[in-house]
């Protein structure tokens, strides 16, 4: 019988095999056992690259951000890999949110990877600094450039994580999210029974609505550069 070769790892493997997997079994069920398994190795193996499961978490969210800012990445209708030269800050950060957005709906619970995880690279600084310098040279502080831009960041990483748990996956959606139902059993309560429909569809176009409030809001409280 002819020796079986033994698997090489590296640590994007890795994290390519855990990303293909997440969509399948979701974060709580992503387990370096099951990575293991997926990659025919001993989980004991991973621990060469990743000494727990956060480790792993912050190298697929590296992986999401390098496939996010890929030239020629196709994303989903209206976002873009790369913002245009020359936009505005105002549709600079409705175009990288519009891609971040997007980037973490390739994924189920995509938005629980991403957030709280940390780069284990640096390229992610290249985009970062020109998204503050749009906002510096138009006349933001350096501060406000940061808190304007997190502030829109938040927001996008906290709209994915609500839209992922009623539609873990585009065209998915999970049991007990039926808004007449729902209506129904908040009868009582007209406006709450009616917002369900504001709240559990629409993501899209809920999703527009909520980054121009927050442009808005950045607008009025650092126009011409000063908090008013």
């Amino acid at each position: 019988m002819a020796e079986q070769k033994k698997t090489r790892l590296d640590k994007a493997q890795v994290a390519d095999t855990a990303l293909d997997l997440l969509n399948d079994v979701g974060l709580e069920g992503l387990t370096l056992r099951a990575i293991a398994k997926e990659l025919n190795v001993q989980a004991p193996a991973l621990y060469w690259h990743f000494k727990n499961k956060q480790a792993l978490l912050d190298e697929m969210a590296t992986v999401m951000f390098r496939r996010m800012t890929e030239v020629g990445t196709t994303l989903a209708p209206g976002a873009v890999a790369h913002p245009p030269a020359g936009l505005s800050w105002q549709d600079r950060l409705r175009e990288g949110n519009r891609r971040l957005r997007a980037t973490l709906l390739r994924y189920r619970d995509g938005a629980k990877v991403f957030s709280g995880s940390r780069f284990t690279g640096t390229e992610h600084g290249a985009q970062m600094e020109a998204n503050l310098r749009v906002f510096v040279d138009a006349g933001f502080t350096p501060e406000q450039a940061a808190w304007a831009s997190t502030t829109a960041y938040l927001y996008t990483l906290g709209f994915v994580t609500e839209e992922q748990g009623v539609q873990p996956l585009p065209g998915e959606r999970r049991e007990g999210y039926d808004v007449d139902e729902r209506a129904e059993r908040l009868a009582e309560f007209p406006l709450a029974a009616a917002a369900g429909r504001q709240l559990f569809t629409s993501y899209d176009e809920r999703f527009e609505e909520g980054l121009s409030l927050i442009v808005a809001g950045i607008e009025a409280r650092y126009a011409d550069g000063g908090a008013n």
